[in-house]
């Protein structure tokens, strides 16, 4: 199958699956006619295929259009982690040389234990790439890039399944970092 069929896919699944309309609340506490729950989608076995190949694929371009080595790649919980999982697995079965490598970024750092913030295959020698699966306001992808850097990894850029268009795309960019995303609000109403 092409990326191009592949992409086209996972918008439908997307659009069956996780865009709603109507009348919501949004974690920001902004009103919208639109809500895109991609968790559905995500952690739908298609869907994550899809998701890692579309993704992976996006971040492989991103990364030669930039001259970049990504180590790699994770987000806020809970939403970026199988988008994260997906297109590390993605990388490995494509048969990347290094394949990139998948952490989580808690919403707070654990009270026991080493009281990690960042789970995972972090690797903070080379840039990373943070994920998140819807943005609005950008709010939680700059709180992931927060903490990411507070921990040493070097963001270079976000890497985002849906772009809801309503402003998250341009904080995120105006605090410094390009945004990737598969799809944005005209793909998907």
């Amino acid at each position: 199958m092409s990326l191009q069929q592949d992409r086209e896919e996972l918008r439908q699944i997307l659009q069956a699956k996780s865009v709603k309309t109507g009348k919501f609340t949004l974690a920001s506490g902004k009103e919208s006619d639109l809500y895109v729950d991609c968790r559905v989608t995500t952690l739908d076995s298609r869907g994550a295929v899809l998701v890692g190949r579309v993704l992976h694929d996006l971040l492989r371009q991103e990364e030669a259009k930039r001259g970049l080595s990504i180590g790699s790649l994770g987000g806020l919980t809970m939403g970026a982690d199988p988008i994260t999982l997906a297109v590390a697995m993605s990388s490995s079965l494509a048969g990347d040389a290094t394949p990139v490598q998948a952490f989580v970024v808690r919403k707070e750092a654990k009270g026991h234990g080493r009281g990690k913030r960042i789970e995972g295959n972090f690797i903070t020698t080379q840039p990373v790439v943070v994920v998140d699966d819807v943005i609005t306001t950008g709010g939680s992808t700059l709180k992931a890039i927060e903490a990411i850097e507070e921990e040493g990894g070097k963001v270079a850029f976000a890497l985002i399944l849906v772009d809801r268009s309503e402003g998250g795309r341009e904080a995120i960019e105006s605090a410094g970092y390009p945004v990737v995303a598969a799809f944005t609000r005209a793909d998907l109403v």
